[in-house]
């Protein structure tokens, strides 16, 4: 159970009074979602948040809008944060996003981590016999959804990011950039990343998974 309760908009202080105006506004909502209204029990946080989540997973930039919703679904997915992957499911089915797409991302961010954890291992293992060693996971996922080849190299690069895999990372940095998508973009993809990482981790610290 959580101790933290989302707050009612009328007892919203300092920064929290403004970002909730914002959130109404851009989100072309009555009420505050309550996802940002548990937020709102830290008014910096909030702040902080919905700006970065306003320009990073909302606002197309050198990303489109959906490729960020599917990187921000695929993340809340690795975070383990059921209540982010329900918001964002709902807001992305407004925006033409449909379910088996975002389950797609979700299972190629899932696959991804299965890699990481083979590649991370072969990484840090300080032994080199296991360099020669097959892989032998299947992955045909990574081929085999409605996501672009762009799409799933920035989810698998974004989670080996979040997943510290060093040679996942560079693999996926250089696979996505021989798909043609730019640097900026790149680092846009991690800068939505690690916007949903903020958020996700905010709500599972309070017991809000």
């Amino acid at each position: 159970m959580t101790f933290v309760k989302p707050i009612a908009e009328a007892d919203a202080v300092d920064k929290a009074v403004q970002a909730f105006s914002r959130i109404k506004e851009i989100l072309d909502v009555d009420e505050v979602p309550e996802i940002f209204r548990y937020m709102g029990n830290s008014p910096p946080f909030v702040h902080d948040f919905f700006m970065n989540f306003r320009k990073f997973v909302l606002s197309a930039g050198k990303l489109d809008e959906k490729s960020k919703l599917l990187i921000a679904v695929a993340v809340a997915g690795q975070a383990g944060c059921q209540t982010f992957i329900t918001y964002l499911s709902e807001f992305a089915a407004a925006k033409q996003v449909s379910q088996q797409e975002l389950t797609d991302a979700l299972a190629v961010g899932a696959t991804n981590s299965m890699y990481n954890v083979l590649f991370k291992f072969r990484d840090i293992a300080g032994v080199e016999v296991f360099e020669g060693m097959p892989v032998g996971l299947r992955a045909h996922t990574f081929q085999s959804t409605l996501l672009s080849d762009e799409t799933v190299e920035l989810i698998n690069l974004t989670l080996s990011d979040i997943n510290a895999c060093k040679p996942c990372t560079s693999a996926h940095v250089a696979k996505a950039r021989s798909a043609g998508v730019s640097d900026e973009a790149i680092y846009e993809a991690i800068q939505c990343a690690a916007t949903m990482i903020a958020g996700t981790q905010f709500l599972r610290s309070i017991g809000v998974g």
